[in-house]
């Protein structure tokens, strides 16, 4: 598996006026309906429904929000850079500026997992965060994403 599985260029957006949490999950539903034709309500309820469990902010600045939802056939992901950082109720408490939303198939077990493993991998290296940091144009984004040396999941 690898970004190109889970991406689509248009899977990609910069936001500047995102005021809070919530706030962005509708964003990234909105996003996921536009790439991957998913349902804005469901992905929305499904992503709420996982945050309830623990937050997905995994620390220096990335949320990985994640969920399962019926009526999906492949695992999908959209991305997004936050120009103005916002809290996430991160483990380390630092505000999130880059979130890589994932949407699998209720019985997508295995690939689900390498999914996660490979975004969460991807966004712990300090150098390719740099680069989405530094580039908020979502064509660079998402090159920066598919050719990241570490785009291989085990």
């Amino acid at each position: 598996m690898n970004f190109n599985d889970l991406l689509k260029p248009t899977a990609i957006k910069v936001l500047a006026g995102v005021s809070s949490k919530k706030r962005l999950m509708h964003d990234i539903a909105e996003l996921a309906h536009s790439a991957f034709d998913i349902d804005t309500g469901m992905a929305v309820e499904a992503l709420m429904e996982r945050e309830s469990l623990g937050p997905t902010g995994v620390g220096h600045g990335v949320a990985l929000p994640h969920a399962r939802a019926s009526g999906l056939n492949e695992v999908s992901g959209v991305f997004i850079l936050l120009e103005k950082p916002i809290d996430f109720e991160s483990v380390d408490r630092q505000p999130v500026d880059l979130v890589f939303a994932l949407f699998a198939p209720e019985d997508a077990g295995v690939e689900h997992l390498k999914a996660l493993a490979l975004v969460s991998r991807t966004l712990r290296d300090q150098s390719t965060c740099k680069k989405l940091r530094a580039n908020p144009d979502p064509a660079t984004l998402y090159t920066i994403l598919t050719e990241s040396p570490t785009v291989q999941a085990a």
